[in-house]
């Protein structure tokens, strides 16, 4: 007899909270993490004493009532975060080339539209339009706002849309449509692919409230994992699954890297599909499903500078900021060369230890994977670890570096001499530590020309294995806890769940 109801492959979010819930109401749960750290994109690291984030550099709706606050409070977290409210004014500040204005994306709706109106003073009839139909598309995803929901997530009337033309409906403002839809970085906007919902779900979030985790986002992690314990549930890192092993149309077990074989009742894949798929050895899957789910195109990837500020010299700004060097912002996923960076976000980690000041400063840019692809068949994870992909590489990244330091000094003059040092992430970083295929920011792209497509179902052909995770149906930490929620609401019902998590 097995000796897990559940094994779960891969610690981050999506599989953190399905072990919580399902351990919660009663399985035995086992959750299996190749690397060191757990948590996925909750994971930080620490360079000279400065804590940075890999994932989570703000997140949205945990004021009381909000979404992601009630749902922290059945996972027993919520009040045991430390969190820093962001400025309400303009908590996210888009900018351009050629223009010295800062253009703010306020918290609170009605706040949202007034901070707005102040540069676009004509425009306040659309904006309360913006706000007003932004609205109604997340009312249409019941799962988003945990209301009970017999219907699938699909289906709903909003899946064709295209954002970038939604917002040109709105408004004819072109600086306008390209300021409202600024911090696109936050879902790899793609004007030509994009849908509305994705738009309008991840911006939603955040107009509701905006919080830094303090010290980073590691803190979700470790309460959960701790949570998770306190429950009965097994967590084990440095364990790496490489097989997955289907018997008369059930998976029987699954075995790690070491040959160890761990059987189990049920099994929830938290990695990415394409992955599961190239793992599995079963007769049961068809050729055609399993070709759809590893010829899915991945969303873009980013490089990452990640810099230790000299001591008080860099003043925190409690804001984060999107940067683009023309007006079209829904293009810049697909520059690379000689063009690139397009544009730059830039993330100030909120510290402990400093009030006034900054100890670190994250700044990211969108990158193609082609861009690294020569050095593809190095890795940097456990037990596959290289010291070093080579000087070309290094020499790389650090050409990419200064390229970006280049663009993000003309908003910040001073920055150069108030760096003390940093260090630099590519697509293939994402790929080893996050596992995220091509290094795909988040997970599989949406489109909405072939809107079901890119939805993928938490069940499978296999009766006995289940997916969770980012590319169920939506990335970021509000998308994958409902992820979470459409997985285990197989074992134990989708609104009995929802019914539990209002109640906590």
């Amino acid at each position: 007899m097995s000796k897990y109801d559940i094994v779960i492959i891969g610690s981050g979010l999506g599989g953190l909270e399905s072990a919580y819930i399902l351990s919660k109401e009663g399985y035995k749960v086992l959750v299996l993490e190749k690397n060191r750290q757990l948590g996925g994109s909750l994971q930080i690291f620490v360079r000279d004493k400065a804590i940075f984030d890999t994932g989570i550099h703000y997140l949205g709706g945990l004021d009381e009532g909000q979404n992601l606050n009630q749902s922290f409070k059945y996972f027993n977290i919520m009040d045991k975060l430390h969190l820093q409210k962001m400025d309400m004014d303009g908590f996210d500040r888009i900018s351009f080339d050629g223009d010295e204005k800062e253009y703010k994306h306020a918290q609170g709706y009605d706040n949202f539209v007034e901070q707005l109106a102040k540069d676009f003073p004509k425009e306040r009839e659309n904006l309360k339009l913006y706000a007003q139909r932004i609205q109604e598309v997340c009312d249409y995803f019941p799962l988003y706002q945990l209301k009970e929901d017999d219907a699938p997530i699909i289906g709903t009337k909003y899946l064709d849309i295209n954002a970038k033309d939604f917002i040109a409906s709105i408004t004819s403002d072109v600086r306008l449509q390209n300021v409202l839809a600024g911090s696109n970085p936050l879902y790899a906007g793609d004007g030509s692919k994009t849908p509305l919902y994705v738009h309008a779900l991840v911006v939603n979030t955040y107009i509701e409230s905006s919080y830094k985790c303090i010290d980073g986002g590691a803190q979700i992690e470790k309460h959960l994992t701790k949570n998770i314990k306190a429950l009965g549930g097994e967590i084990r890192n440095y364990c790496e699954v490489t097989k997955i092993v289907e018997k008369d149309g059930l998976i029987t077990h699954v075995e790690l890297s070491t040959g160890e074989i761990i059987e189990g009742k049920n099994f929830i894949s938290n990695i990415h599909p394409a992955t599961t798929m190239h793992m599995l050895e079963s007769t049961k899957i068809k050729k055609a499903y399993s070709n759809r789910l590893q010829g899915l195109q991945n969303s873009v990837s980013a490089f990452i500078i990640d810099i230790v500020l000299k001591p008080n010299t860099f003043k925190y700004i409690n804001h984060n900021h999107y940067h683009f060097r023309r007006n079209d912002v829904w293009s810049s996923v697909d520059v690379a060369g000689d063009q690139w960076p397009d544009g730059y976000c830039v993330f100030v980690p909120k510290s402990s230890r400093s009030g006034e000041y900054a100890d670190s400063m994250t700044i990211l840019s969108y990158m193609k994977y082609d861009e690294v692809k020569k050095w593809e068949d190095t890795f940097a994870t456990i037990p596959k670890h290289n010291e070093s992909r080579g000087q070309e590489y290094e020499d790389f990244k650090i050409e990419r570096a200064e390229r970006v330091i280049d663009e993000v000094v003309k908003k910040f003059p001073d920055l150069r001499s108030k760096i003390k040092s940093y260090t630099t992430s590519t697509p293939l970083t994402y790929r080893d530590y996050i596992g995220a295929k091509d290094g795909g920011l988040y997970g599989i792209a949406k489109d909405y020309r072939d809107p079901l497509k890119t939805f993928i179902s938490p069940t499978t052909k296999i009766p006995n294995l289940f997916f969770t995770g980012q590319n169920l149906n939506m990335h970021g930490v509000l998308g994958v806890t409902v992820g979470a929620i459409r997985t285990c609401g197989v074992f134990v019902g989708q609104n009995y769940l929802i019914q539990k998590i209002n109640q906590a």
